[in-house]
C-alpha cells in the first residue's frame, strides 16, 4: 500500500532546533528506507522565506500497521519535530512507479 503522509512541524520557538536536532537520524532512516523499497520521494516543505516548516513523504509499506510501525521509530515523530501528522492512502502514477513499487 502507498501512502502520502504529511508532517507539519511545530510553531513554537524551539521548532527549528528540534528538526536541526533530529535531521541527520531521519535522513540515516530515510536511506534505509530507500534501499528496502519503503521510500518512494520525500520532500520538506517550506514555507515564504524558504525556511523548512514540514514534510511530505509518500512511501510504500504491506500494510498500515507497518506504516504505523515506522511512524514509531521515524526520528521526527519521536523527537517532537513534527506536531501534525496526516496519512493518507495514494498510488503513485505508473510514469513514477519504480519496478518495486509497482510489485
Amino acid at each position: 500500500m502507498q501512502f502520502l503522509v504529511t508532517g507539519m512541524d511545530g510553531v513554537d520557538g524551539e521548532a527549528p532546533a528540534r528538526r536541526l536536532s533530529a535531521r541527520e537520524a531521519h535522513l540515516t532512516l530515510g536511506e534505509r528506507m530507500k534501499a528496502s523499497g519503503n521510500l518512494l520521494f520525500a520532500a520538506a516543505i517550506l514555507d515564504e522565506g524558504g525556511k523548512m516548516i514540514g514534510s511530505s513523504i509518500v512511501c510504500d509499506f504491506p500494510s498500515a500497521a507497518d506504516l504505523d510501525n515506522w511512524l514509531k521509530e521515524e526520528p521526527y515523530v519521536t523527537d517532537g519535530v513534527w506536531q501534525q501528522i496526516e496519512v493518507r492512502p495514494c498510488r503513485v502514477s505508473p510514469s513514477f512507479a519504480t519496478t518495486q513499487a509497482r510489485a
